[in-house]
């Protein structure tokens, strides 16, 4: 098993970033400043897109895993190698993500804590009505981690 960052060719992987992120429009707005990572087992399983936000703070724009390898721990060796390549780069570790337990509880267990809500972020910023579980998205959930503190 191997993670790689990629700097060329990105957009190769827009059909396993749309998992992440259902529109392809936001993708772009990050995709190209940001750091791309793909997890590779065999073949690819797990991408992941941060981006430098400021000086001291680095954010997850995107992570996604082939729905069929879900549930194997690629995710949370994405998200472990995030966090350690990120500790020496910024001093906050940012995520958006939507209200959803099952996947909040899935960061929070790496240590991430309640940042911040943008409130209707999915529903003023997406051209469709957005999904998970079942639930319909609308308030962005910001997840953070202190990385001095790791």
């Amino acid at each position: 098993m191997e993670i790689r960052k990629i700097i060329e060719n990105k957009g190769r992987f827009m059909n396993l970033l749309l998992l992440g992120d259902e529109q392809e429009s936001m993708i772009h707005k990050y995709l190209e400043r940001g750091e791309l990572f793909a997890l590779y087992d065999t073949d690819l399983k797990t991408v992941c897109v941060v981006t430098q936000e400021n000086e001291n703070t680095c954010e997850i724009k995107n992570i996604a895993t082939y729905e069929k390898e879900q549930e194997k721990g690629y995710g949370s060796l994405m998200i472990k190698h995030i966090i350690e390549y990120y500790k020496d780069k910024c001093d906050t570790l940012l995520l958006g993500t939507g209200e959803d337990d099952k996947i909040l509880s899935f960061y929070k267990k790496f240590g991430f804590v309640y940042s911040h809500t943008v409130k209707d972020f999915f529903i003023d910023n997406y051209d469709h009505e957005m999904f998970e579980n079942g639930k319909q998205l609308k308030d962005m959930i910001y997840l953070k981690i202190n990385t001095p503190e790791l």
